[in-house]
């Protein structure tokens, strides 16, 4: 049964539609780029929101319009015809209505963003540096895969393979409200290449995926910032170790140091470190939102807190477990390999759910 209560948010979402799209066009409106770029974010929202409403008032439409055919027609061509397109409307229904409600929830604006993803090793020693390669590759195979792009900006290689610490930007549509289940403690078991006794030892890497903030979102002081240059000691061709074109920023008010030294051009490296730093700068504020909605949504709690445990990779088993939603699956290799959107997906429903229940719509 429709829930024609949905219908009556319409007019008033096709009316500030219509406003928005006057206002982007609006010249004194161009020219602010911030307010510009969120009348643009609301806009393509309520595109969708619009599309999906018309959607559902056709399917209202022909239910009607099948119902009066059977009132009124002898033709039993006609009724058949007024049958099947009565139970197909009324089969979409329920999707629609549930399309419509999460939309109606607003979703958190910096889901449109690129990300910038931070591995690095946690306890475990070389195994866990290990482990952070074997995610850093998981990524790296699952953004090849979305068509995303991505640029390492600071290395810390393991003494025995892997990464002590590796950071990137990854760019592309939606990047990080796909990303951002990833943030949490990344926990290993399995056999070690250094285990004589064939004992499985756990280990852990630490994942953090923050949202890449616009130049306009963090107005940074020259003041604030001192730069040091230094040797860069990682990849880079023969440049390495003897050029200073690696960049170190430390912004002062708030002690926030940064890092990169992935380009053999100073300049290069510091465009990179200047867009960390504004996005680590943003993700200070930007945390308050988290930490406010990490007690109500388990799917995100991890990303309010960083030291939380969401997945274990069992490799004698060939198990993951992703411990937020008790999901646990026995196809680690495939997973390892960047195929981890089951996972994502499944979180992304259970939050969906959250919010949902959340606005009570």
């Amino acid at each position: 049964m429709a829930d024609y209560s949905l219908l009556e948010k319409y007019e008033a979402i096709q009316h500030r539609f219509d406003e928005v799209g006057q206002q982007i066009t609006d010249p004194s409106v161009m020219s602010d780029m911030k307010r510009y770029v969120k009348l643009n974010q609301e806009y393509k929202r309520l595109e969708a929101l619009v599309k999906a409403f018309k959607e559902y008032r056709a399917l209202i439409e022909n239910i009607e319009s099948g119902k009066e055919i059977l009132e009124n027609e002898s033709d039993a061509d006609l009724r058949e015809m007024a049958k099947e397109e009565i139970e197909n409307s009324e089969a979409l229904i329920p999707q629609k209505e549930q399309e419509i409600r999460l939309l109606l929830v607003p979703a958190d604006p910096e889901d449109g963003k690129n990300a910038i993803l931070e591995i690095r090793a946690g306890t475990g020693g070389d195994e866990a540096s290990l482990f952070a390669g074997d995610l850093f590759r998981m990524y790296s195979k699952f953004i090849e895969n979305r068509g995303w792009r991505m640029e390492v900006t600071n290395v810390s290689e393991g003494t025995s393979g892997g990464y002590k610490e590796i950071v990137a930007k990854v760019s592309g549509e939606g990047v990080y409200g796909i990303l951002k289940y990833e943030s949490g403690v990344h926990r290993v078991q399995r056999v070690p290449q250094t285990e004589t006794q064939g004992r499985v030892h756990t280990s852990a890497a630490t994942v953090a995926v923050l949202p890449e903030a616009e130049e306009f979102d963090v107005e940074l002081k020259e003041s604030d910032i001192r730069k040091d240059t230094y040797c860069s000691s990682g990849p880079g061709g023969q440049s390495v170790n003897t050029t200073y074109s690696a960049i170190r920023l430390t912004h002062i008010p708030t002690g926030i140091v940064v890092t990169c030294q992935d380009e053999k051009s100073q300049l290069k490296n510091l465009a990179k470190a200047m867009a960390e730093l504004r996005t680590r700068i943003y993700n200070m504020e930007y945390q308050k939102y988290i930490d406010a909605i990490a007690s109500k949504r388990k799917t995100l709690v991890s990303t309010g807190d960083r030291s939380a445990k969401i997945r274990t990779y069992n490799w004698p088993q060939g198990r993951v477990t992703d411990h937020r939603i008790n999901l646990t699956l026995y196809n680690l290799q495939a997973i390892i390999n960047g195929e981890i959107d089951e996972i994502i997906e499944k979180l992304m429903v259970e939050e969906n759910a959250e919010r949902l229940k959340e606005a009570e719509i």
